[in-house]
């Protein structure tokens, strides 16, 4: 009978020790949170315990850097391409395409389903091709079959769809049997950006937003903590946030803009913080420049092959043939709306502007899990490097042409 129970005990050792390496030996898990519009500085200026818990056993960066433009589809899609938008082709949130003679706009559920507007390989199509699964809870990208394909599991995106929920389905794909559970998981959250945009980073709305989003990470990381997986969080957002205060010479109006020029042969997009102007014919380009020109002040205007070499930005058709540049604190509006701000005293919250020259855009990047080292704070970086280190922390080392280099953010993993 003693015989028996050594051999019992023997092998349950030995399966235990079996276990344990295969758990040690298993791929990790990486959820990448977006929280649009949570600036570099928010987490001390509302004091976010969540926040702050998850940074002091993580690491942190003091800023990310968004690429230009600092608008939420290009940085999102950049985060999950490793490209600049000048090189994955989702140049701005609104843009005309010539080729294919359409505007992208992010209202327009046909333009953002349509693959033809997505270059590069997505974080989770780089997953599937490694035999991983992958989900998308509302990303850039992940609605559109890019190059024929999508995340293994996707949610449409709908703004009034509550946040818990989010978290809540989070988990259960992370519940699913090993087989069929997603490696990789984009997670995102607008309330941030929807309270900056109205009230401006310093009102109490906008802390109450960053507070409710200190709650919703602090409920993802205890539920993600209790399901006992190697699980890697990321917390990142595309952009910070800048004050429009309500003066009339911080805004120009739109239509300002188009005064003199020959509306037939010049069609402008605006973005608010920038504008582009798509011009044809030559003779009518320079004209259309040296108008713009004249008026420079509250903004900068160039050919788009002269824009400033840090902004990689120029050379894809999609960006228009002039690109005017608002500076830090000023906007480009409709009337009726820079009306409606003065008379109301309205500080409005506004992004879009050169991230390298306006402290304000610095974006967040919060790491922490099995993987990552804890205790460390590192320097600013930009967020085309983010791709590479996703990709080694799932132990993919062939990844595709990109912007982004693992060098830069290879030392936050724990070995």
């Amino acid at each position: 009978m003693k015989k028996y129970l050594e051999i019992i005990i023997l092998l349950v050792v030995i399966g235990s020790t079996a276990l344990g390496q295969s758990l040690n030996e298993q791929t990790p898990y990486v959820i990448l949170v977006s929280f649009d519009g949570f600036r570099h500085d928010y987490v001390e200026k509302y004091n976010a315990p969540n926040f702050k818990s998850f940074i002091k056993n993580g690491v942190a960066a003091k800023a990310m850097i968004p690429s230009f433009p600092s608008k939420t589809f290009p940085n999102h899609y950049t985060l999950v391409t490793g490209l600049y938008p000048d090189n994955h082709g989702l140049v701005d949130n609104t843009f005309y395409d010539s080729d294919l003679d359409l505007i992208y706009r992010i209202s327009n559920r046909e333009r953002v389903q349509n693959p033809a507007f997505y270059g590069g390989l997505p974080l989770w199509q780089l997953t599937q091709q490694n035999g991983m699964k992958s989900a998308s809870f509302f990303w850039v990208g992940s609605e559109a079959p890019v190059q024929g394909q999508f995340p293994t599991y996707y949610k449409i995106y709908d703004d009034n769809l509550a946040n818990e929920p989010r978290i809540e389905q989070v988990v259960n794909w992370l519940k699913l049997p090993a087989p069929e559970r997603p490696n990789f998981i984009s997670l995102y959250f607008s309330l941030v950006d929807n309270a900056g945009h109205a009230y401006g980073p310093d009102h109490e709305e906008t802390k109450k937003a960053v507070l409710e989003a200190d709650r919703l990470l602090g409920m993802l990381k205890k539920q993600t903590d209790a399901l006992n997986l190697p699980i890697n969080i990321i917390v990142v957002s595309d952009h910070g946030m800048e004050p429009i205060e309500p003066k009339k010479e911080k805004y120009i109006e739109a239509g300002k803009l188009l005064e003199g020029l020959n509306n037939e042969e010049v069609r402008m997009i605006n973005n608010g913080p920038h504008a582009h102007f798509y011009v044809n014919d030559e003779q009518i380009r320079q004209q259309t420049y040296k108008r713009l020109k004249q008026h420079e002040g509250a903004y900068q205007v160039y050919y788009k092959q002269n824009l400033p070499p840090h902004m990689h930005y120029g050379t894809h058709s999609r960006i228009g043939d002039i690109v005017l540049v608002m500076k830090p604190g000023h906007y480009i509006s409709s009337e009726g709306r820079i009306k409606h701000n003065i008379e109301n005293k309205i500080t409005r919250g506004e992004h879009g502007f050169d991230p390298k020259t306006t402290p304000t855009m610095g974006a967040i990047f919060y790491a922490n899990g099995p993987n990552i080292k804890k205790g460390l704070v590192i320097e600013e970086f930009e967020n085309v490097h983010v791709y590479p280190l996703i990709a080694e922390l799932l132990g993919i080392t062939k990844v595709p042409a990109i912007d982004g280099q693992l060098e830069v953010l290879k030392g936050i993993i724990e070995r």
